[in-house]
């Protein structure tokens, strides 16, 4: 039998996720049935889609349960398999339990290299987070040389790639960051043209009038709020907004009202399309191929957060709703 160590859901959040949202245990695990595995974690993602997973909303992915752990995409390693897909010592990647151990069916596991690259960059560069970037960017906003694109959360996960593939398409990239250290990183580093720190900015529309003289003309939209209120009354003609997510609203206990004039839309003949990346899975091999050769060049540069330890994923989850971490935020589990 072995002994695991995880975090559970204790309560569901009412505004501001709590440290008494979380509790944890440590369990005994059942012996293996025909076709489980037990997958050791490696790395745990935290992600902002989690949530309004911690609530009960109807959404894309089935709410976390009550008294149940946790699940994120991860890195693991096999350490006992009845499954004949998997054997001891495989690299995976899938979701698993906030844990250090998960018993597992297989289904959604994949097999990866483990040398190369950062085990860790499976769960960012290499991972969800750019493929995000990468299908909302090239099939939604797909900007052209000259054009003006905005990335809100320019220095997240997702935020830090859509730039700079932005850029590499030959645009001009504005972005936004709640540090002025992400946002100098942003210019110096991802070779954004501006970056401004929207928790020291007043008037968005002022700063977004001066950094995008010339109007907007793509935005991939991570943020939400009055952030994305100011970028929608400045977008062009035939404007795209890729809407990625909405961080600033996922724990308001009253829904905000769309942006002003939202006749704009026909008047502009804006496309707003949101979208969940694992409805276009059949892309991922083109994303893999395309992406994967930029960070090998160089071209496609990316910061990650790590956090050691199980017991901190719950304060730095916390942290990330809060814009805290810089790029990708990973959890080492061990």
């Amino acid at each position: 039998m072995t002994q695991a160590n995880q975090i559970v859901l204790a309560k569901r959040p009412t505004g501001d996720v709590t440290a008494d949202c979380f509790r944890e245990e440590t369990v005994t695990l059942p012996a293996l049935t025909d076709g489980q595995l037990l997958v050791r974690g490696r790395f745990l993602s935290l992600d902002p889609y989690m949530r309004p997973r911690m609530t009960e909303m109807r959404s894309y992915t089935p709410p976390f349960a009550l008294g149940q752990p946790l699940t994120g995409g991860s890195v693991g390693e096999v350490v006992e398999s009845r499954n004949p897909r998997f054997a001891r010592g495989d690299t995976v990647m899938g979701m698993l339990n906030w844990a250090s151990h998960t018993v597992h069916d297989g289904k959604g596991l994949r097999k990866i290299e483990a040398t190369g690259v950062p085990l860790s960059a499976h769960l960012g560069v290499l991972g969800m987070p750019s493929f995000t970037a990468w299908y909302g960017m090239t099939q939604i906003c797909k900007p052209k040389a000259g054009e003006t694109v905005f990335v809100s959360a320019a220095t997240g996960a997702v935020g830090q790639v859509a730039g700079q593939l932005a850029r590499l398409a030959g645009a001009k990239v504005v972005g936004c960051a709640g540090d002025q250290d992400k946002c100098v990183w942003a210019v110096r580093e991802a070779g954004y043209d501006a970056c401004f720190n929207h928790r020291t900015e007043k008037d968005y529309g002022a700063v977004l009038d001066k950094l995008c003289p010339q109007g907007i003309d793509a935005d991939f939209e991570n943020v939400g709020g009055k952030l994305f209120h100011a970028v929608f009354g400045r977008m062009n003609n035939f404007g795209r907004i890729a809407f990625c997510g909405a961080i600033s609203e996922y724990q308001d206990t009253t829904p905000l009202a769309g942006p002003p004039k939202m006749f704009a839309i026909v008047q502009k003949r804006l496309t707003i399309q949101g979208f969940i990346v694992s409805d276009h899975v059949a892309l991922m091999p083109d994303f893999v191929r395309e992406v994967g050769d930029l960070v090998k060049s160089g071209k496609l540069k990316s910061r990650e957060t790590v956090v050691d330890g199980l017991s901190k994923a719950p304060q730095a989850f916390m942290g990330l709703l809060k814009g805290e971490n810089f790029g990708k935020l990973v959890v080492k589990l061990g």
